[in-house]
């Protein structure tokens, strides 16, 4: 009996890992990347501009830079910004390559 569950969850897993496509993941990485108000507002200064310093959106969003900066994490991490180290300071620009493909990937979700 267990054997046969087992095999099922199994069996279930493959189904679901084969309907899911590459694509289809991706937009899930940017979905959940953009799963905060917050982010939502980085992104949208950041796409008003051609970069800015952490320090600058600190001042300008709020919340503490420790907030911030975890906030960045998750985004640089999806790929939708980029950031460049300029000692002592971080500035942050859409990577517009990646930002471009989670515009069309999500439009293509919610049609």
């Amino acid at each position: 009996m267990f054997i046969r569950i087992f095999a099922n969850k199994i069996n279930a897993l493959k189904a679901t890992q084969e309907i899911l496509t590459a694509e289809m993941e991706l937009t899930a990485k940017f979905a959940k990347a953009l799963g905060h108000p917050i982010r939502i507002a980085i992104l949208d200064l950041l796409n008003s501009q051609a970069c800015c310093f952490h320090g600058d959106m600190a001042e300008i969003l709020p919340i503490a830079k420790s907030t911030l900066s975890q906030h960045l994490k998750e985004l640089k991490k999806a790929g939708l910004i980029q950031g460049n180290i300029t000692s002592p300071s971080v500035k942050y620009c859409i990577n517009r390559e990646n930002f471009n493909l989670a515009q069309h990937l999500l439009s293509e979700v919610l049609k």
